[in-house]
């Protein structure tokens, strides 16, 4: 049995971690990005004016409303914090998904990680630990040879 388990070991230990530091960079794009676009609005339809309103996305309303009255964080006006997290979770994630700058992304999002378990939800380090995690991961080992920082340094 334990020599079963101990070839089981080597195998896995043959799997290419640029496996999953890609499965890593696209779960972490898809949940920040998700977020960043639950904060604004693509569009905006007015029918008491019977206007319709398209081109760039608008933060939405209740996006203010959450950094004003529930997350009170420190140090930022909710304005500005609402302004910067919104563009974060925009930005950041496009340069996961492509691994350009990939270590320099991963630090910000586990700083902007860290100030959601700390400020927001700290009853939700489960969740938080897990993304720390895999930024953690990036940021020790890169994006791995699927990434535009391996293709650059050719």
């Amino acid at each position: 049995m334990l020599s079963l388990l101990k070839s089981m070991e080597r195998l896995w230990a043959k799997l290419p971690e640029d496996i999953g530091l890609l499965l890593a960079r696209f779960t972490l794009a898809t949940i920040f990005w998700r977020s960043g676009q639950t904060k604004i609005e693509g569009f905006q339809l007015d029918f008491i004016d019977m206007k319709l309103q398209l081109g760039w996305p608008v933060m939405a309303d209740s996006t203010l409303f959450l950094f004003e009255y529930e997350y009170n964080l420190p140090l930022l006006s909710p304005g500005l914090a609402a302004l910067l997290a919104t563009l974060a979770e925009h930005f950041l994630p496009l340069l996961l998904l492509v691994g350009f700058m990939t270590r320099s992304a991963a630090v910000m999002l586990l700083v902007m990680t860290l100030v959601i378990q700390i400020f927001v939800y700290p009853d939700a380090w489960v969740t938080h630990g897990l993304w720390g995690a895999l930024l953690l991961a990036l940021m020790s080992r890169g994006a791995g040879r699927f990434s535009l920082d391996v293709l650059m340094q050719r």
